[in-house]
């Protein structure tokens, strides 16, 4: 049992995968004895639970940290089900006084935590929560009326004003765990891997889930991408990207750490100041998301704007079927959803284009596609993808405006004008010359066999007709008057 001359505190872990800059664990350490709990609550709201590629990474995650406590001299412990049934049956098996944790912004989460910590207290529990997620609390960013913001950039220009965040601390050095060993289950037993089929086979070369993987992709982003992030990010067949989103979700890395990395390479070479700038920004688009479900808890299945409430969107399980399939008969469309199902991530900026392919050719609900989504993004976060989502459709705060319909054909003869991008997900396409990778159909018959592809066989037609789909699109929008 814990003593007041040996104290134990419980470290519940959640989305802060990670030792380093880990507010939580800190206090726990400096509290006395450790014990690091993760829980597998299968009990959360069905849209904050993990989705299938979310939980493959999870897996591996959690690998990763069981790996780095163990070398710290400590051990992860592991338990599924209910966290207001398991954290006082944890500290009541390891005499813990004290259960940390770090803070989850989601509706659910929220509300599970208020009722923790009441039930903790009653139990005589201290218990504290801490913010390892964001560089900033949602509530400590209000607009002028106090309330909070709805438009992206006076946002993202208040937190640039707003008193740095802490910088980030080091690793311990050491875990000091209980005296006596605590019950754990088994990581594999949790079956967070497919397995018949294993539709996960593509990740396993592309990621390293974990702190050490995010370190490792960080820094080769700051020696690489990052020089020229501003211009290229958009472009589809160049490697200019982060690919961080996957580390921050889980918090194997944190935003904290990101923002001083930035500002320290800018001070050493003020040519990268610009792109650190750019790049923080899609950071700052991480926090606004955040900032917003927190103040409108929900926008995750709730139209933001309530005009678009009467909106008639269309169902339609064939072309549903085909977006989801990379099946659509438009390239760049497909190419990204392949992507997305062979890697479990997507392009920035083939996540617009894909999306306003649903939403505005197809006029089949953002909800649909945020589903789709979550089952298939490693990177899955309630917040990013519902804000992402009406963003796109034109229901959400700050949105695109209703008449911005992406062209596929024009997107990906800017994006990916070699057609590398297309090509690599979809490569039937490979014979065709450059000129007609984004618009096969535009070819006629006879000169499509002689390349080897035969539309609506080898490749789908397009499932829709551009310029008529726009016209839909926009008759549908102007009769919401909005």
């Amino acid at each position: 049992m814990s003593t007041a001359t040996d104290p134990t505190a419980v470290c519940w872990f959640r989305r802060d995968l990670r030792l380093a800059d880990n507010p939580a664990l800190a206090a726990a350490i400096a509290y006395g004895r450790v014990v690091p709990l993760f829980i597998l609550d299968d009990g959360a709201p069905e849209n904050e639970r993990p989705g299938g590629a979310a939980r493959w990474w999870l897996h591996h995650s959690l690998a990763a940290l069981r790996d780095r406590i163990a070398r710290g001299g400590g051990t992860l412990v592991l338990r599924r089900g209910n966290p207001a049934e398991i954290l006082p049956e944890i500290a009541g098996e390891t005499g813990a006084s004290n259960v940390v944790w770090n803070r989850c912004y989601e509706p659910g989460a929220i509300r599970r935590d208020a009722a923790l910590q009441a039930r903790l207290r009653t139990d005589g529990i201290a218990c504290d929560n801490h913010n390892s997620a964001l560089l900033f609390e949602p509530w400590t960013i209000a607009a002028g009326t106090g309330g909070p913001y709805k438009v992206f950039t006076p946002f993202w220009r208040a937190c640039l004003a707003a008193p740095a965040p802490p910088r980030p601390a080091p690793a311990p050095a050491v875990l000091p765990g209980p005296r006596q060993p605590v019950r754990s289950e088994n990581l594999d037993d949790w079956d967070l891997l497919p397995r018949a089929p294993d539709w996960a086979q593509g990740f396993h070369p592309l990621w390293q889930p974990g702190e050490d993987g995010a370190r490792a992709r960080l820094d080769a982003f700051a020696a690489g991408p990052l020089r020229n992030y501003g211009r290229d990010r958009d472009r589809m067949d160049h490697a200019a990207t982060s690919n961080l989103s996957a580390h921050l979700h889980w918090g194997e890395i944190g935003p904290r750490q990101i923002w001083h990395r930035m500002h320290r390479l800018a001070a050493m070479d003020p040519n990268l100041s610009k792109d650190a700038d750019k790049f923080l920004a899609e950071i700052g688009w991480r926090e606004f998301a955040h900032h917003l479900l927190f103040h409108f808890p929900d926008i995750a299945t709730r139209n933001f704007r309530a005009a678009f409430d009467p909106f008639r969107w269309r169902r339609d399980a064939d072309a549903l079927r085909a977006w989801q399939r990379g099946a659509t008969g438009f390239p760049i469309v497909d190419a990204g959803m392949r992507q997305l199902w062979r890697t479990g991530t997507l392009h920035n900026r083939a996540r617009m284009i894909v999306a306003s392919f649903l939403t505005k050719h197809l006029l089949i609900d953002w909800r649909e596609g945020a589903d789709w989504f979550w089952d298939t993004l490693c990177d899955a976060d309630l917040a990013n993808n519902s804000a992402g989502w009406q963003w796109v459709a034109g229901s959400g705060a700050d949105a695109a405006p209703y008449f911005r319909i992406f062209n596929p054909v024009s997107q990906g003869e800017k994006f990916d004008p070699s057609g590398e991008y297309v090509l690599r997900f979809v490569p039937e396409l490979a014979p065709l010359p450059a000129p007609l990778i984004h618009k096969p159909w535009t070819a006629d018959e006879a000169a499509l066999r002689r390349y080897g592809v035969v539309l609506g066989r080898t490749y789908p037609r397009p499932i829709v007709d551009h310029s008529m789909a726009r016209q839909r699109a926009l008759a549908a929008y102007k009769a919401l008057r909005l």
